[in-house]
């Protein structure tokens, strides 16, 4: 058994289900009777067959509304390993840094491309810290506290899988300086990121190696699955850009979230209109149900 779960708040109707139903049954997945997780907010349509078929027939055919497909088995999931920036959060940190430095144009630049899977990740990072030599320490503290702001629904969302016992870890390929704050305000277990190295007071142009970049996000992935005794259709994978593919691609659900095209066209399942409470929508988890920070 699959369930399809539709997900516009405020503007999901009740002829949008039955026009799923109708989908699915003309591709042949043989779909159930629709049921409402949130009254004009999100519904499941249970049906048996035909997975691919289904998102084929469904993504893109409702204005505004994302669309989750997936197993009904181990549908709530135990573990989450989320990305930070234009995830977790609404910028790019380090994008925001080079403003502080008067090279924001040049440094964004270089991020698109790199989370867009046009440059190696690793060697983009490299490239990017190398401008920021210089930069007074603490302007980080300054960048923390005037630009990062959380994105809407990931405290709910975070807060309500761990009250339901699931682990929550955030791996960024950005710094701890702001990973580690960040982690804490939205609620996560732990935050893994990379490290800035500072002397005298300025930022040296360096970040300490071993990078925190792909064979990271998935490693973490793995190891935190290997410590829960988990399955893979138990993990929970959020984030955006090219360094997140091979997590999103390993984890039961993976999830491209307001993503650059590369992760939209390779997850299983995307967020493209609504906020991170989607991710809780996907999981059968009623609104009455979350914790609400």
């Amino acid at each position: 058994m699959f369930i399809a779960t539709l997900i516009a708040p405020g503007t999901l109707a009740g002829g949008d289900i039955s026009a799923a139903r109708d989908r699915l049954a003309d591709a042949g997945c043989a779909p159930r009777e629709g049921v409402w997780l949130e009254d004009g907010c999100a519904a499941d349509v249970p049906f048996e067959a035909l997975p691919d078929a289904a998102r084929a027939a469904l993504e893109g055919a409702f204005a505004a509304t994302d669309i989750v497909v997936q197993p009904a088995a181990r549908r709530a999931k135990k573990l989450l390993i989320a990305d930070m920036d234009s995830t977790m959060i609404t910028v790019e940190c380090i994008d925001e840094l080079a403003d502080y430095a008067g090279i924001k144009p040049q440094i964004a630049a270089i991020t698109e491309r790199a989370m867009r899977g046009e440059l190696e990740f690793e060697a983009a990072l490299d490239a990017r810290v190398a401008l920021l030599a210089g930069l007074d320490d603490a302007v980080i503290e300054q960048c923390l506290n005037e630009r990062v702001t959380i994105m809407p629904g990931a405290v709910t969302l975070v807060r309500t899988m761990k009250a339901r016992g699931a682990l929550t870890v955030l791996v960024s390929g950005g710094f701890t300086r702001f990973a580690d704050p960040v982690a804490a305000m939205i609620g996560f277990d732990r935050a893994i990121a990379n490290r800035l190295l500072v002397e005298r007071g300025v930022l040296t142009g360096r970040v300490a190696k071993p990078i925190v970049g792909s064979a990271t996000k998935l490693e973490t992935l793995l190891a935190a699955s290997a410590e829960r005794g988990l399955a893979a259709s138990q993990t929970l994978a959020v984030g955006d850009g090219a360094n997140d593919l091979a997590m999103i691609e390993r984890a039961g659900l993976g999830v491209a979230y307001h993503a650059k095209p590369i992760v939209a066209q390779a997850a299983a399942a995307r967020v493209d209109h609504g906020d991170l409470t989607a991710l809780l929508y996907a999981q059968g988890i009623r609104t009455a149900e979350w914790v609400v920070g």
